[in-house]
């Protein structure tokens, strides 16, 4: 009995340990009108379709922005639901080489973060080096209709433009981890 519980204990505490393993919160920040940013470098994950969403085995990191509605949100908002339409772009810039790479981020959907915008990348240089990222929150163009009383609360927008930029960020432990 002690054998099995030992098992049963061992196999939690290391699915707990894997489940925690390594993901970079690069900052939280919050923006108008109401949504709650978190920045974060997770572990490449396989995602379908690689071909749209990055490869595992060709990518370094998986680069990810979470965006819920938060308590300041317009009211109709679900409090922690996931704000669609947002236009994210990610520039990674390596602070040794200046090599950079920019792309968008897309919609994901997984178990933990639920609805988020991610991609997985390739880092331009070492998984060693040190970067500089910049998210740049844009809002969508003609996409997204907006009825009077959001106009009336809130204004002609679903968001405005924002940039975050988060310097001397090391990857090598995000990088050199694996899921599986």
């Amino acid at each position: 009995m002690k054998k099995f519980l030992f098992l049963i204990f061992t196999f939690f505490i290391s699915k707990n340990i894997y489940a925690d393993l390594p993901e970079m919160i690069i900052s939280e920040e919050e923006i108008s009108p109401g949504i709650a940013l978190v920045f974060e470098a997770a572990i490449k994950d396989d995602v379908y379709p690689s071909a749209k969403f990055g490869s595992e085995k060709d990518s370094d990191i998986h680069i990810e922005v979470l965006a819920n509605w938060n308590e300041s949100a317009p009211s109709g908002a679900p409090l922690g639901g996931f704000v669609a339409y947002l236009d994210i772009s990610v520039e990674i810039t390596n602070q040794i080489t200046s090599e950079m790479k920019s792309t968008k981020l897309l919609p994901h959907l997984n178990m933990s973060d639920n609805l988020h915008y991610a991609l997985n990348i390739k880092l331009p240089g070492k998984r060693e080096d040190i970067y500089m990222v910049k998210f740049i929150i844009e809002p969508p163009i003609g996409e997204l209709g907006l009825h009077l009383d959001w106009r009336e609360e809130v204004g002609d927008y679903l968001s405005q433009n924002y940039s975050f930029e988060y310097q001397n960020l090391d990857f090598t432990e995000i990088a050199n981890s694996a899921r599986r």
